[in-house]
């Protein structure tokens, strides 16, 4: 009974000291752990926080039946533990920053770090450009029956995955992408990068997924579509060389069964929407203008 109202003393006490930064604090600290919760599910680290929450408990069972030997062995692992979940949730942590990058914070930072920001009108004549020579080129290539691999970036750079390929730079044209994936060129077997409605790289190689979930009829060309665009924003257009199917992955998923016409409305819904927003943002920004000037 003393216990008890210690404890209700204890709760009431807490209630009257309770203030607003508190409930920040809390709300903050609820936000990152379902975002860290979030982030590992469905992947190979959920296994691993399972594995240490194991552990926590065997420490703590250890420390109330007082096994000295298991608890100071424990006490080791934990204390180098940080370095090793640093290497082992590397992937994971990345995802998360470029999560972060790629949000509205993360997009209003960098128009305010960097410079050299470009026409929305010409950027958007060039990706609608690039858009409609891709859509050209795969529908020769799927009649064809040759693979390709095209990934468009977004916001997230892949100057390391270009690294890899052959720098092209050129303009677009569905010849020019033909040629790439005629299955007797030199780089028909690696990816393509669109950067900006340009064809920026060739021939370059990229990360194949890891998942478990993936259908095991899916080959290569899929698992690296699916693997970039787990680890990037891109979007990645794939044509298969068996089956003559085009593909898109997007976030870690692939939908399948697209037409010319399909595949180039879900282009322009994935790359395009941005720049029309900031059209939008550009409309208003005379309106205010000429406001101001009608107070003056």
């Amino acid at each position: 009974m003393e216990l008890l109202v210690n404890g209700w003393g204890n709760i009431v006490g807490l209630v009257k000291s309770f203030q607003l930064t508190d409930g920040l604090d809390v709300l903050v600290i609820s936000f990152i752990i379902y975002s860290g919760i979030k982030l590992v599910r469905e992947t190979r680290a959920e296994q691993l926080v399972k594995g240490l929450l194991i552990l926590l408990l065997v420490w703590g069972v250890s420390y109330y039946l007082n096994l000295h030997m298991v608890g100071a062995l424990l006490n080791y692992f934990f204390q180098f533990s940080v370095f090793a979940l640093l290497v082992v949730f590397q992937p994971e942590m990345r995802r998360a920053l470029e999560q972060i990058g790629r949000s509205g914070l993360g997009s209003n930072a960098k128009g305010w770090l960097f410079t050299g920001v470009k026409d929305d009108a010409d950027l958007r004549q060039k990706l609608t450009r690039g858009i409609n020579a891709v859509v050209e080129a795969v529908v020769v290539l799927q009649k064809q029956r040759m693979g390709a691999l095209i990934v468009f970036e977004r916001q997230t750079k892949l100057g390391d995955i270009a690294d890899t390929g052959t720098v092209i730079n050129a303009d677009p044209s569905a010849q020019l992408i033909g040629n790439v994936f005629f299955n007797k060129a030199p780089l028909h077997d690696g990816a393509m990068i669109i950067r900006d409605g340009m064809v920026y790289a060739a021939g370059c190689i990229l990360p194949l997924t890891k998942s478990d979930k993936v259908s095991l009829d899916l080959g290569t060309r899929h698992r690296a579509a699916i693997g970039i665009s787990e680890n990037s924003d891109a979007v990645v257009v794939v044509v298969s060389e068996e089956t003559a199917q085009i593909s898109i992955a997007v976030n870690g998923v692939l939908t399948r069964n697209y037409t010319r016409e399909t595949l180039r409305s879900e282009l322009e819904n994935l790359i395009i929407p941005e720049q029309e927003s900031s059209e939008k943002r550009s409309r208003k920004i005379p309106s205010i203008r000429r406001a101001k000037k009608d107070e003056e």
